[in-house]
């Protein structure tokens, strides 16, 4: 493991941990998070992980360029894989319907697979958070089963309801609000993954674990989801 740090501002470094994505990469992106927090201490404004990097944004007037460096050159001296990500497991049921996941035939087609074998398949991994953006909330996660793989659509919608599951190539996600996207939507939850707002805290986090259940319409409806169905939206 040989980090490289790259100047993003003049406050501000990242540090490049790995040059593609893997859910491997966590454990050492969560255990640099932990060493960087801890050396950077006051003068640390931001930490924020991403799949394969950390962005360090640190308080200049505390702490020279050339000081920061070296402190978190010194951090991530030997550094080695969490042992355990500490990360929350989060069980989020989905509602799997062509009526509020228009691509759901489409991402079955594509897989070759029945639409319930496709529900199947992406219930079956526990996906982790690798970043968050986009939106509030909006936790980037994967690897998605290669079969499921399928190209963002070739022009976004101009809102896709809040709460809806989608897959865009091998990752997949949750818009917490309604927003213009351009994923494949399969589905839809009803829980809130910004019911923190008020705290400025969203659901999700990176290193987060997410697991996909299957629910039908009445279960949806009941934990008060909405069941327009996404065409239909203005």
């Amino acid at each position: 493991m040989r980090p490289r740090l790259e100047t993003a501002a003049m406050d501000a470094i990242t540090v490049r941990l790995f040059e593609t994505i893997d859910e491997d990469n966590m454990a050492w992106i969560m255990a640099a998070d932990s060493a960087l927090r801890q050396a950077m201490g006051g003068a640390l404004i931001d930490l924020t992980p991403s799949y394969t990097t950390l962005l360090v944004h640190y308080d200049c007037r505390r702490l020279s360029f050339a000081d920061a460096r070296k402190a978190i050159e010194k951090a991530l001296t030997d550094l080695a894989p969490a042992e355990s990500q500490n990360g929350t497991l989060h069980e989020i049921p989905v509602w799997y319907d062509e009526s509020v996941g228009p691509e759901l035939p489409l991402v079955a087609q594509r897989a070759g697979l029945e639409v319930d074998a496709l529900i199947e398949r992406h219930c079956a991994h526990d996906y982790c958070v690798f970043a968050l953006g986009f939106a509030p909330g909006y936790g980037f996660m994967g690897l998605v089963d290669e079969a499921l793989a399928t190209p963002r659509l070739k022009t976004p919608r101009q809102r896709v309801a809040a709460g809806s599951v989608g897959i865009a190539e091998r990752q997949t996600a949750i818009y917490p609000l309604r927003s213009p996207g351009g994923w494949n939507i399969l589905g839809r939850t009803a829980v809130p993954l910004f019911e923190y707002a008020k705290k400025g805290e969203p659901l999700l986090r990176p290193g987060d674990k997410v697991r996909f259940k299957a629910v039908t319409r009445a279960e949806f409806e009941a934990a008060g989801g909405d069941s327009t169905p996404l065409e239909e939206r203005p």
